[in-house]
């Protein structure tokens, strides 16, 4: 199995990196839950409000997304496989860029875009402690 084991004397960063990938992981099942226990609710902070209760099985189309989404990385961490991590925060931006996008054209509050926004800033944080952990670890 190809893992990026953390290497002794860089223990700060190895933590952050944990730390920023098990908080990711744990917000993604956290929506995943959220979404199934009240859609409506969850769909209003999302900033994508359900226009019509028939609209509700794409929530949990979502929610099981977002719960396999949490499920790998959750796993990929106890792994300790930081370069498919590292991977996932740069290309996972996708994710809240586009929820950002159409919380926009929904007219939802700019608070909510701003949330989406902050998620992207987040993820690259993120990408670039997990980028420094594999150098590290490579070198």
């Amino acid at each position: 199995m190809n893992r990026t084991i953390p290497k002794k004397g860089n223990e700060k960063m190895n933590k952050l990196a944990f730390i920023l990938v098990l908080l990711m992981a744990l917000l993604q099942c956290f929506y995943a839950l959220f979404a199934y226990v009240d859609p409506f609710a969850f769909s209003a902070v999302r900033g994508t409000v359900l226009a019509s209760p028939e609209d509700l099985d794409w929530v949990q189309i979502y929610a099981s997304r977002t719960l396999f989404v949490s499920l790998i990385i959750g796993i990929l961490l106890y792994l300790k496989n930081y370069q498919v991590l590292f991977w996932a925060a740069l290309l996972g931006v996708v994710m809240p860029m586009t929820d950002g996008w159409l919380a926009y054209q929904a007219g939802s509050p700019f608070s909510v875009t701003l949330k989406h926004l902050i998620t992207v800033a987040y993820l690259l944080a993120t990408a670039v402690v997990l980028r420094a952990v594999v150098k590290k670890a490579n070198a």
